[in-house]
């Protein structure tokens, strides 16, 4: 079996000379067959030939056989000027100092082997810089700082590998992330208070804190167990359960109406069997509706019929209610629409946007709801 040499040596020559662009052909890793080239002295060019195969390590993947080819193309979009030769040169010479190997297949495929130890090499190819950049501008809100303190490192990478790319600029220009409702400026939230929260939850510790409710002016005090962070829009909500509720009702807490956040050092203490995809699943941030209360469980999992024109309706063909939606086209031009849903707020205000275009609505009380109708006037106009 080949010895691979992974030891820090190794990887040290490469991390201290990674940075350096690379203008030169000659591999600082040889084999007998690339002496022909000639020993270069010159310590620039052996810096540049150290980043060049640098950057071809990054390219390979663990569980996938990536080509030459493929390998050659991005070393020549990162602005590196060589040859298809010299990236084949480059990696059989690096398969004697590192645990990479090759296939038999044509063309040649190369990868780590299942056994290489992982490592944090200081480069990233340009779909890996893509996708921390677009981490770091949509992702951020929702991290806790143990592990964006770990992650910051590797955005400025992302940044400075996507700075010095020839290509990868208009790929940002080209790739946004849009809400699909009208957009709103992220309320301020008391960065302390955020942190020791998302610190708690990612140790597990209750914490005290000093919360104003929406329908309140006074804050109030509460010790309450951290159970998940949900971002629903640009407003973040904590899912926790107060101390002092002996039902430990799942609440949310809008982060932007903490005041102040004391870590402590109990452990918080989460609902039995609780799942957060099934809480969620199950409609727990659709918000009730007083309309629906009478209904059985508040209206979850509810069988219902919506009727829309043709045209307001034809996105709801492309993008399902449910799993189990039927779509039927109707002769006079309508849409209907059979599906099962939680019965909740976030519901009736999605339905309202429609206006004109939903036709009707069953059951009829979620058509009362959209309608902004109450079940006191309907007892009235009964009569």
């Amino acid at each position: 079996m080949t010895e691979h040499h992974t030891d820090a040596d190794n990887l040290d020559t490469l991390q201290n000379q990674a940075h350096t662009r690379a203008d030169v052909q000659a591999p600082i890793l040889t084999d007998e067959s690339s002496n022909t080239e000639g020993n270069v002295s010159d310590n620039r060019h052996g810096a540049a030939t150290t980043a060049r195969q640098w950057q071809v390590l990054s390219q390979l993947q663990r569980n996938r056989w990536v080509g030459t080819t493929h390998i050659y193309e991005q070393l020549i979009l990162a602005g590196f000027d060589i040859s298809l030769r010299t990236v084949q040169r480059d990696l059989n010479a690096l398969a004697k100092r590192f645990p990479i190997e090759k296939n038999n297949a044509n063309p040649q495929g190369w990868r780590w082997c299942d056994d290489a130890p992982l490592q944090s090499l200081p480069h990233m190819n340009l779909s890996q810089a893509v996708a921390f950049n677009m981490v770091e501008a949509n992702l951020t809100q929702l991290l806790p700082p143990v592990i964006l303190d770990e992650l910051f490192p590797w955005f400025d990478l992302a940044r400075r590998q996507l700075k010095n790319s020839k290509v990868t600029h208009s790929w940002i220009d080209r790739v946004r992330i849009e809400p699909a409702t009208q957009p709103l400026i992220a309320p301020h939230i008391d960065l302390n208070s955020k942190d020791n929260i998302y610190h708690a939850l990612f140790y597990q510790l209750q914490i005290k804190a000093c919360y104003t409710r929406s329908n309140k002016s006074q804050a109030s005090e509460y010790i309450l167990n951290p159970i998940a962070i949900i971002q629903r829009g640009v407003i973040i909500y904590l899912l926790a359960t107060r101390t002092n509720d002996p039902e430990l009702i799942i609440r949310t807490f809008a982060l932007h109406r903490f005041a102040s956040v004391e870590i402590l050092d109990s452990a918080a203490q989460t609902p039995v069997d609780f799942q957060l995809d099934t809480y969620l699943d199950a409609g727990g941030m659709g918000f009730s509706h007083p309309l629906f209360g009478e209904l059985p469980d508040r209206g979850k999992n509810t069988a219902i019929e919506l009727q829309f024109t043709k045209q307001a309706g034809k996105s709801l063909t492309e993008s399902k209610l449910s799993d189990d939606q039927i779509v039927t086209s109707n002769e006079d031009e309508t849409l209907t629409i059979q599906a099962t849903v939680n019965l909740t707020s976030q519901l009736v205000w999605w339905l309202r946007g429609f206006g004109n275009g939903l036709l009707d609505a069953k059951p009829e009380l979620l058509h009362q709801a959209v309608l902004e109708q109450s079940l006191n006037k309907k007892a009235l106009n009964d009569k």
